[in-house]
């Protein structure tokens, strides 16, 4: 375990499918939580991982969720069983019951809950038609001194976001995505987190559920805008998982060496 005050961070990024069937999701959150979070700090699984979207404008208010319900239980137990943290999606039941938010959690040596501020109105989808975006609260967390940021999926595109986070502490930042596939997007993905990494001088730990559907490609980079370690574009069938140390020297050299963040002027 690591101290109040960790010069690294262990990560492990779930590069796995969710299905439509919420049980069989927090099955597969158990068994995997219990394969790759022993040696960790903190494990993140992707964007809706309590159950998928189904297809394209599904309906998925029934399938929302009370952030101690049923998964929220499954992911602190799993955080608890192993000792780490967990961050994994959901829909969570809001104001609208007819559209919920698109939430992640934390659960486990810290605790938090992020709903999505960005709604993916883009490429031909309408996710604002389903899901109702969060509250515009940047949330940030502090896990064994370092300070993490939480982002979703289309928040990438966004990089007053991720500036947003930094500037209330983030030195790392976690995405949890289902990016969808298709042309460019693969490239998109990888450009823009590390370009948010490079522009924040900071860590970006992104993880999207596989091919064929999604894009896959979770990776971690870090504030240099080095990619530490990447999965392939992955199957349902076969998860992937990344894994990375985060260092704290690396973070106070990269923001000594590039300081663009103090030299701001706007």
């Amino acid at each position: 375990m690591s101290s109040p005050t960790a010069p690294s961070l262990r990560l492990a990024l779930v590069q796995a499918a969710s299905a439509l069937d919420p049980a069989a999701n927090r099955a597969a959150l158990t068994t995997l939580a219990a394969q790759h979070a022993g040696d960790v700090d903190l494990v993140v699984f992707p964007e809706a991982f309590a159950r998928d979207f189904g297809e394209a404008g599904s309906d998925v208010s029934a399938y929302a969720e009370p952030v101690d319900g049923p998964f929220g239980t499954a992911l602190a137990e799993a955080a608890a069983a192993h000792g780490t943290t967990l961050v994994a999606g959901m829909f969570e039941q809001g104001p609208d019951p007819e559209r919920p938010w698109n939430t992640l959690l934390v659960r486990g040596e810290a605790t938090a809950s992020y709903r999505k501020v960005h709604l993916y109105d883009s490429f031909g989808y309408r996710e604002s038609d389903r899901l109702s975006a969060g509250p515009i609260e940047p949330v940030v967390v502090d896990l064994h001194g370092w300070r993490v940021g939480l982002m979703t999926c289309y928040d990438l595109r966004f990089p007053e976001l991720a500036r947003a986070l930094v500037d209330r502490g983030a030195e790392l930042i976690v995405l949890p995505a289902a990016w969808v596939a298709g042309p460019r997007k693969v490239d998109h993905w990888r450009t823009l987190v590390r370009a948010r990494a490079i522009e924040n001088t900071a860590y970006v730990a992104a993880v999207g559920q596989p091919a064929g559907r999604y894009c896959g490609h979770s990776l971690v980079v870090d504030p240099y805008g080095d990619v530490l370690d990447e999965a392939g574009p992955g199957s349902p069938e076969q998860p992937e998982v990344v894994r990375a140390v985060i260092e704290r020297t690396v973070l106070e050299e990269a923001r000594r060496v590039n300081p663009s963040l103090p030299n701001r002027r706007m």
